[in-house]
């Protein structure tokens, strides 16, 4: 249960070596730099963007390259693959691609050519299929569309926005001028809403016919050509079969860049690790010949860094304190069980100034609560041996995920443990399935009891947990009261709290209240009895008196400790809160029976094992996933309301250490100078 302890590190070295030691400093990554430092007269900070946005365009491009192979040659992933994490490399691996990154460029350009080539050519056969699909209806026309007629006929060719019968269409023509009788019309085709003509006539009745088409809604068509329809269509098919052929060739070609991938993914991880280094360039402050970073680094990784440092440049090097109103960043440092929990400590927020990191104290309750919300022992072995299963499997996984998934390990453990004590195992399928298909019900019994048939008893240890809980919270509070020594501050917000909470529990535990929920009577003797009052009584007397201390007027001062001490309800809200895990606890083992029950009731036969063992499935899935999901849920909010309340308010920024941020790789071996 540690913040590990930051230093500051000031280095001052001469400008001709800045990139090498920025190298080390990346390749190491164990410092946060500072880059808020303002300038003066004599150091300025550099333009780098120029050069930056080179190696970001580089990067950008290699990744695209990546996308168009596995658009066209997709690697064959399994459904566990975003598991797999970063593929190591040796750092001897990594260096050799500056040797080829001009190749490796040079097929990532070709990469991006091919596939513009091939998105061009496929719009352009999209582009010809709707010209063929515009043709369709003129398929019958045996003219050209731009087709106007002889020397002594014309002809119009286009479509009437209506659907209409050739004699509709002669009887609108003929309303329309009554002189006209001279015309042929040809209906080509027709759909939902309009029809597709071709009308000839003599040219000495063409303008009086335009005028008459013109007014039942004739209109020329937009596309037209010298071609036959049929012909035209035939054409634009024989254009698409050469796209498509050339398309295929062009789709071979990106195939055969295939074995080029890790050499993509190695040199997009250099761009980008160049680019990062370059963007630090661009802040440094820097005279004609040196230039000054400033930074925090871990103190027990100071020293070596120093060495280092030390050892290969002319520099000089100052570590030092972090000056009092510095806020330090905040790196943790726990043992592997409780390191798998630190996700949850930092989703709710990292340790503020003068905080003690909670982790290893919460992961034991988290641990244990999470079990005993879930508490059926098969689902807790499933857990477990599936976590176990993914975390031996990619032994590369990023590290978040590796620790997320090491925790539901642990609790499944935890579930494990309590579905033993509890005797649950799918429920009580030992009991269905040795009644259904033996005739003889046998039970496996609880090392403890069984919360279906005792669930006031749960209902009691969950608030007795729940108090501990608090207790230690409170007690936490009262740790860090005492190590910043205010003394006075420890005895009245935690030893007098604990005194009046004390001895209003002594006050419970004999009552007919409690004798009631826990179905059980416990006397006190007398002396006990007296204690509680004054512990109760004294609690109550010295909280009144002395949460408000910092305030002169006495009034004020009692009733701001009357307000606090109604804080009480708080505590009675908090303890109640722990009934979640009598709640939780009971559903899983009442769905779990509730599945069971369901497959029973089909009966005995192959069809009715088959039916018993499909609902079998399916409903413990669906159980495990609902309150395997209620378990994180809600355990997570004890964490955040009731413990983390008492004591903790987190605040703190992550330490971000200037590194290889790789997106493809992980480099295992350190930087050569």
């Amino acid at each position: 249960m540690a913040v590990l302890q930051m230093q500051r590190i000031s280095i001052c070295a001469l400008k001709e070596n800045r990139k090498q030691i920025l190298e080390l400093l990346q390749q190491e990554g164990v410092v946060e730099l500072d880059m808020d430092m303002e300038e003066d007269e004599v150091f300025r900070k550099s333009d780098t963007i120029s050069s930056r946005g080179i190696f970001e365009k580089n990067a950008a491009t290699l990744d695209h390259a990546l996308e168009i192979l596995q658009t066209y040659v997709p690697e064959k992933k399994g459904m566990l693959s975003s598991l797999e994490g970063k593929t190591p490399v040796d750092y001897d691996s990594y260096s050799n691609i500056v040797e080829k990154q001009e190749a490796v460029m040079a097929q990532a350009h070709r990469l991006t050519s091919l596939a513009k080539e091939i998105a061009e050519n496929k719009a352009n056969i999209l582009k010809r299929q709707n010209q063929i699909e515009a043709l369709e209806p003129w398929k019958n026309l045996d003219v050209p569309m731009n087709f106007a007629g002889t020397k002594k006929a014309t002809a119009f060719v286009g479509t009437i926005s209506s659907v209409m019968t050739q004699e509709q269409i002669h009887e609108g023509i003929v309303q329309a001028d009554p002189k006209l009788d001279a015309f042929d019309v040809n209906v080509i085709s027709e759909d939902k809403d309009q029809t597709y003509v071709c009308i000839l006539c003599g040219v000495k009745d063409a303008p009086a016919l335009e005028e008459a088409l013109r007014g039942i809604g004739f209109a020329r068509p937009a596309q037209t050509g010298g071609m036959i329809p049929r012909e035209r269509q035939e054409r634009l098919e024989q254009k698409i079969a050469v796209l498509e052929q050339k398309n295929e060739e062009l789709e071979k070609e990106i195939a055969g860049y295939e074995n080029t991938r890790e050499d993509l993914r190695l040199a997009s991880d250099y761009y980008r690790t160049r680019a990062s280094k370059y963007e630090v360039l661009g802040k440094l402050l820097q005279s004609k010949k040196t230039f000054v970073l400033n930074g925090y680094v871990p103190t027990r990784a100071a020293a070596g860094l120093e060495k280092k440092l030390n050892e290969n440049f002319t520099l000089s090097v100052e570590i030092s304190e972090v000056p009092e109103e510095d806020e330090a960043p905040i790196l943790l440092q726990n043992n592997t069980f409780s390191a798998s929990f630190e996700g949850v400590a930092a989703s709710f927020g990292l340790p503020g100034k003068g905080e003690i990191d909670p982790t290893t104290i919460m992961s034991f309750f988290y641990f244990f609560f999470f079990g005993l919300m879930l508490s059926d022992a098969a689902y807790g072995l499933i857990v477990t041996v599936a976590c176990f299963i993914v975390l031996k499997k990619f032994p590369n996984m990023e590290l978040g995920m590796k620790k997320s998934i090491r925790m539901f390990m642990y609790c499944g453990i935890s579930t494990l443990f309590w579905g033993i004590m509890f005797g649950g195992y799918f429920g009580d399928i030992v009991n269905v399935v040795t009644r259904l298909y033996f005739g003889n019900e046998v039970t496996v019994p609880a090392l403890w009891f069984v919360p279906l048939n005792d669930p006031m008893k749960l209902l009691i240890w969950s608030m007795g947990f729940g108090l501990i809980h608090l207790f230690v919270g409170l007690g936490m509070k009262g740790y860090m009261l005492i190590r910043d020594k205010k003394y006075l501050d420890f005895f009245c917000d935690v030893v007098l709290w604990f005194v009046f909470l004390i001895g209003l529990l002594m006050l419970l535990i004999p009552s007919s209240l409690f004798a009631s929920i826990a179905q059980m009577t416990i006397v006190f003797p007398p002396f006990l009895n007296l204690l509680a009052k004054v512990f109760a009584i004294g609690g109550a007397v010295g909280i009144c008196l002395m949460s408000g201390r910092d305030n002169k007027n006495w009034g004020l001062r009692i009733a701001l400790g009357a307000y606090d001490l109604y804080n009480t309800t708080g505590w009675l809200s908090d303890v109640l809160s722990y009934s979640r895990l009598l709640a939780l606890g009971l559903a899983t083992g009442v769905i779990a029976s509730v599945v069971n029950q369901m497959g029973s009731m089909i009966g005995q036969g192959v069809i009715g094992t088959i039916l018993f063992i499909i609902i079998f499935i399916f409903g413990h899935t669906l159980n495990l996933a609902i309150n395997l999901l209620g378990a994180y849920v809600h355990t997570n909010r004890l964490q955040f309301v009731e413990f983390f309340g008492k004591f903790y308010e987190g605040g703190g920024h992550e330490f971000t250490p200037f590194t290889t941020n790789t997106k493809y790789v992980n480099i295992k071996e350190e930087i050569k100078l």
